[in-house]
């Protein structure tokens, strides 16, 4: 096969010298492949194999387990610290977690790049990673329906509160407004005081997508938040 653009999304050893790798792959969505000398020291595969590193790959195999025969930079790491770092860590994670092998994903890849651009901005890294959760859902074809589960039209002056089982809001009093998630149905989510809403919304409904086992970035996070309290 010719080769395509990727994204590592995770690594670990494989065997003596190889490498398991996670790629989230332009055209193929995420594949799973071993990357021969992935873990030899001083190895170019090595160096490649790194996170928010632009890549071209290529590789041979029918079954789930693919063989990579080409790996190639096509640009810079993305240089992410701190808050940013964690949440391309986060992004990796979830991508792994929840995207099955070899599903078309074109969207997903087109919000991770942005993503990986947005994260070294404070001011861009919330809404970028909203962004990308979204495409994640939509290609799992799990996004909130904005209503409630019969189908009824959100109150603006009612508040709700997401509910897994049927993906629609029902009402609750420590919900969010009904007009807040018609703005983030419409999807203009610039408007200052919706960040909160949005992150309440995207969390709930990964929630039963990712389920019960910690995401280590997450505690990662949570970590570094109370390190700043001290």
């Amino acid at each position: 096969m010719s080769a395509e653009p990727a994204f590592l999304l995770h690594r670990r050893p494989y065997r003596e010298t190889s490498a398991l790798v996670d790629l989230l792959t332009l055209n193929h969505g995420r594949i799973r492949a071993v990357a021969h000398g992935g873990q030899r020291p001083g190895s170019k595969s090595r160096q490649r194999l790194q996170p928010f590193t632009p890549l071209f790959v290529a590789w041979r195999g029918e079954r789930e387990l693919k063989r990579l025969t080409l790996m190639e930079s096509r640009g810079q790491t993305a240089l992410l610290a701190g808050e940013g770092l964690l949440c391309g860590l986060y992004a990796n994670e979830i991508a792994t977690r929840l995207l099955p092998l070899e599903l078309n994903a074109q969207d997903v890849f087109a919000f991770y790049s942005a993503l990986l651009g947005a994260l070294t901005t404070p001011a861009e890294r919330a809404l970028a990673l909203r962004r990308f959760e979204w495409a994640l859902l939509e290609v799992l074809e799990a996004t909130p329906l904005f209503c409630t589960p019969d189908g009824g039209a959100l109150d603006p002056q009612l508040r709700y509160r997401f509910e897994s089982s049927s993906r629609a809001f029902i009402p609750a009093e420590q919900g969010i407004e009904g007009r807040t998630l018609r703005y983030i149905e419409q999807g203009d989510w610039q408007p200052d005081g919706l960040a909160s809403a949005l992150k309440v919304v995207m969390r709930a409904a990964l929630a039963p997508l990712l389920g019960t086992t910690t995401l280590r970035s997450r505690e990662l996070m949570l970590d570094l938040a109370r390190r700043r309290q001290r």
